[in-house]
């Protein structure tokens, strides 16, 4: 039983590792409780892209640096359910439907602007990204003081328990 991260880079902007980010992505994800069979996609774009899934998703304009869109996990129904292709008793339990997480999407060239900001590297932002998109997929908030300090200290908890910089 694995979490399958689907991968991709659509972009130019910036050399991205892919590998590096989804062992961190996976670890974020297993530490918050996600076991089993599960999927999740973590894309690279670019500023357009992210500007359009931005204005589409959020009502807002510009690109921003990280967009998470989790997919919500219905319970299994209990009992056969008309018209679930089931044959009724007796049928043995499917287990290996994977859970759909969801999906991170992470615009580089916004991250790099960010890491100079915040002075940090542009791998630290870049993580920092991985694990917020991951905590946003998981149901955690930053829209009122408290929940942002919570969630920032789980990053900083996930961070330093799986991330670490390499030298330039």
């Amino acid at each position: 039983m694995t979490i399958d991260i689907y991968a991709a880079d659509e972009q130019t902007d910036q050399r991205i590792d892919l590998e590096r980010w989804v062992e961190l992505c996976r670890a974020a994800l297993h530490d918050e409780g996600v076991r089993g069979l599960a999927e999740v996609s973590l894309i690279f774009t670019s500023e357009a892209v992210m500007a359009e899934l931005n204005a589409q998703f959020m009502g807002k304009s510009g690109p921003t640096d990280v967009l998470s869109f989790p997919i919500d996990a219905e319970p299994n129904p209990s009992g056969r359910v008309p018209d679930a292709g089931g044959t009724g008793p007796g049928e043995p339990p499917t287990t290996d439907i994977p859970q759909l997480v969801g999906d991170i999407v992470i615009c580089p060239s916004i991250a790099r602007a960010n890491s100079v900001e915040h002075e940090c590297s542009f791998d630290d932002e870049i993580a920092l990204l991985v694990v917020h998109g991951v905590l946003h997929l998981r149901g955690w908030d930053h829209e009122v003081d408290e929940e942002a300090e919570r969630m920032e200290a789980r990053e900083r908890d996930l961070l330093g328990r799986h991330y670490r910089s390499q030298p330039s």
